[in-house]
């Protein structure tokens, strides 16, 4: 059972590969939900729709190698250009002419080449615990450089392997959601992001991954600088995915806003929805005026069912 059943679904179909997406509500500005990395389709966004399909119009699509859509073969088809041209695509198969971009981890990449590219196209931007290549990872996950290599170890980050995903798929998915869901009472979260991993399958997800490491750091800055719309970045000072370095890197980058989340992981809309989506709302209804700011400007910035939150200005 869902909270809210689409109006309306449908899929885009790009160079031979179709992309699900469904419609909500019919307000304005549209929210554009963008995808993550192919471990994960769009139910990761059930705790966003149902709110803010109440104020506005929504549109979200499983990312290609998960959930409605095709899972092509090859690292090619998992560029994050690829990403990003399915996104157009959808709003163009939903006549979306514009939209409020909302993302989060490696959904960061494609949200920004959106942004950069197609500056018509982009409202705003809220960037949630961003995977960029802007600032160092965390150490203990150095081992995933080695990602295509057959290691002598499976122990903790040596699961983030091809060759271990084809051993112990489940093995590494449950280890990597108890990583990304390190918040205090995420059972819940972590069962039903293992459930969605498990619909798609070790090569897809391979494929997904190899196709992350050709993102450049020098290549990703520099479309950094050409993102001209109102930016917000949600980041956990707890992630153990990506350091909280990164959103405040991304947010500089970008001229955006940064709110720093208290003892959170590194999906904070997963685990503390009803704050995030006030602050989702706050931004959007910001943007019409013209304004960059959230509203979270005044006072200390905390919201209720939110970790303590910190607002900064990285202009």
């Amino acid at each position: 059972m869902r909270a809210r059943y689409p109006d309306e679904s449908g899929f885009a179909e790009r160079d031979g590969v179709r992309i699900g997406y469904e419609v909500y509500g019919d307000g304005d500005p549209t929210i554009l939900f963008m995808p993550t990395w192919s471990i994960l389709h769009s139910r990761e966004w059930k705790g966003q729709i149902p709110y803010l399909a109440r104020h506005y119009r929504v549109v979200a699509f499983d990312g290609r190698g998960n959930g409605r859509s095709d899972r092509p073969r090859g690292v090619s088809a998992y560029l994050e250009s690829e990403f990003a041209a399915d996104a157009l695509a959808v709003m163009d198969a939903t006549e979306t002419e514009r939209a409020v971009l909302v993302c989060d981890s490696c959904g960061a990449l494609w949200t920004t080449l959106v942004a950069a590219g197609h500056p018509d196209r982009a409202i705003a931007a809220v960037y949630i615990g961003p995977a960029v290549p802007l600032a160092p990872g965390h150490p203990e996950r150095a081992i995933i450089e080695r990602f295509e290599e057959e290691l002598d170890t499976d122990e903790g980050w040596a699961k983030y392997n091809r060759h271990y995903f084809q051993r112990d798929y489940e093995g590494f998915v449950e280890f990597f959601f108890a990583k990304l869901f390190n918040d205090p009472h995420s059972t819940k979260q972590i069962e039903d992001a293992i459930g969605w991993a498990l619909e798609t399958d070790p090569e897809t997800l391979a494929d997904a991954t190899s196709a992350l490491s050709l993102c450049g750091v020098e290549r990703f800055a520099d479309v950094c600088t050409r993102v001209r719309c109102p930016v917000l970045v949600l980041h956990g000072d707890m992630d153990l995915i990506r350091p909280h370095a990164q959103g405040e890197a991304l947010a500089r980058a970008t001229g955006g806003r940064l709110v720093t989340f208290e003892g959170c992981g590194h999906a904070p809309h997963v685990r503390y929805p009803v704050g995030v989506n006030l602050l989702i709302r706050e931004f959007v209804e910001s943007v019409p005026a013209g304004e960059r700011r959230t509203a979270l400007a005044a006072g200390d910035g905390s919201r209720d069912g939110l970790p303590q939150a910190q607002v900064e200005a990285l202009e």
